[in-house]
């Protein structure tokens, strides 16, 4: 029976589905219902459902450049649109925006209990910095659907970021992070979603006292080996200041004093700390973002670094604000000692976003002041010469008309008072003419005085 009747559909002849004046299936009623017509599985050709009809969907920040987020400070306006490319008019509901930023932190720990028994301990925790909703297309009060024509359509929006915000961070065990999102409601089909992601800096500037302040510390270790003494091995080390920004270079000045009989290796490096926080838990995780290695140090002896210099790479700003994700910086000076542990000496260091300003007046380091003191120094020959004489520096007809007084008639009444009175007091003639002959030279008769007496 069953041959038959696909022999028969195959030459033409039709195969009943259902029988004739039943009620149409669930797919036609749909149709019905969406006002569908012109046969069976199509669409009215002048509004069309946005199931496939959708070009493009997407977010635009103003001030990203193509392929990068866009930047923004806390504080700051973000600017942007969202972009809808429609094929053919579609029906469409409520457009959405909602932006968001957080922290977020998450690290699992296995534990055992016993010696055979273990388990699992979550820690997770997240605090909220930013939450802004927004409609953009808001749908209409009587209950149907906006109907959106062919072409491009953009729908801009504005909102302000709070005060206060961590910089966007990725790391092991957390983040900062910041987006936003636009939901495209449709009817009887999934909401289209978009998200964009923006970085959020929240600048540090290290032209603060607090960062202008030099860094010093010393550290020494008795060297050990099978309850052997083998001396001991000092290092005292400091840096000009606390705070610096990424591509400059840091003047290390240290000195390593080698007591033991066998040489040492002395190293510098920058070590970045991530901490993460959660229910009274810290994680950390450390890594080396640098590092530079010195001459071996022969036994007995002393090396001096005078300014060995190491350059920060492109790294993130420290995060020192947030609750549950900090990133410090440090600077490690050790001594790799054979046979022993190594001699760290650890000074703090802050990566910051505003460099230093190249002539600060009141904020400038200490170490700059002594640079530009020692550049005035080295200018100075080593052999002295003799002053120039008076009269090439200022001739006297300039020298007299400069310490002749001024009439009253030129200045009015501003000098007026015992102020002019005191200065024409004192009124100096110029100082004779430099010579190395003695104008008074000592007489014949007068009996030179013993020193000894």
């Amino acid at each position: 029976m069953l041959p038959a009747l696909f022999c028969g559909a195959r030459r033409g002849r039709p195969v009943p589905s259902r029988p004739v004046g039943a009620a149409p299936g669930p797919r036609r009623a749909l149709k019905a219902a969406l006002g569908g017509g012109g046969g069976e599985g199509r669409e009215p050709p002048s509004v069309a459902m946005l199931f496939d009809r959708l070009k493009r969907f997407l977010i635009v920040l103003e001030g990203a450049e193509r392929g990068s987020p866009a930047a923004f400070s806390p504080g700051q306006a973000v600017v942007g649109r969202v972009v809808l490319e429609l094929a053919a008019a579609a029906r469409c509901g409520a457009l959405r925006l909602r932006a968001l930023g957080a922290a977020r932190v998450h690290w699992t720990e296995s534990r055992s209990a016993g010696s055979s028994t273990a388990y699992t301990q979550s820690y997770s925790d997240q605090v909220e910095f930013l939450s802004h909703r927004d409609t953009l297309l808001p749908p209409p009060d009587n209950g149907e659907v906006t109907v959106l024509q062919a072409g491009r359509h953009e729908f801009p929006f504005t909102f302000q970021l709070p005060e206060t915000l961590a910089t966007s961070f990725e790391g092991k065990h957390g983040s900062v992070r910041y987006w936003v999102k636009a939901k495209l409601h449709r009817p009887w089909a999934t909401v289209k979603k978009v998200k964009k992601e923006f970085t959020v800096i929240d600048p540090i500037d290290i032209n603060t006292p607090a960062l202008l302040a030099p860094q010093a510390g010393a550290k020494e270790k008795l060297a050990r080996a099978w309850y052997c003494n083998r001396g001991q091995v000092s290092v005292t080390a400091k840096i000009d200041r606390k705070g610096y920004t990424p591509g400059e270079v840091i003047p290390i000045f240290a000195e390593i004093d080698n007591c033991t009989n066998r040489a040492v290796v002395p190293k510098a490096a920058i070590i970045q700390t991530q901490t993460f926080i959660a229910r009274g838990t810290k994680k950390q995780k450390k890594s080396v973002v640098t590092s530079i290695a010195g001459d071996s140090i022969a036994a007995g002896t002393r090396e001096v670094w005078h300014g060995r210099a190491l350059k920060i790479p492109p790294v993130g700003p420290s995060i020192l604000q947030c609750r549950i994700i900090q990133v410090e910086y440090s600077l490690k000076v050790c001594v790799d000692i054979p046979g022993t542990s190594k001699l760290l000496l650890e000074l703090p260091l802050v990566i910051g976003t505003i460099p230093l300003h190249p002539f600060g007046s009141r904020t400038s380091s200490v170490s700059s002041q002594y640079s530009v003191a020692l550049e005035w120094l080295s200018s100075i020959p080593e052999q002295p010469e003799a002053p120039p004489e008076y009269s090439v520096v200022v001739p006297s007809p300039t020298a007299e008309q400069s310490l002749a007084p001024p009439c009253r008639s030129e200045l009015g009444a501003v000098l007026e008072g015992p102020f002019f009175a005191y200065i024409q007091e004192f009124r100096f003639r110029p100082p004779p003419l430099y010579s190395e002959i003695d104008p008074n030279p000592p007489s014949d008769g007068i009996r030179p005085r013993c020193m000894t007496c």
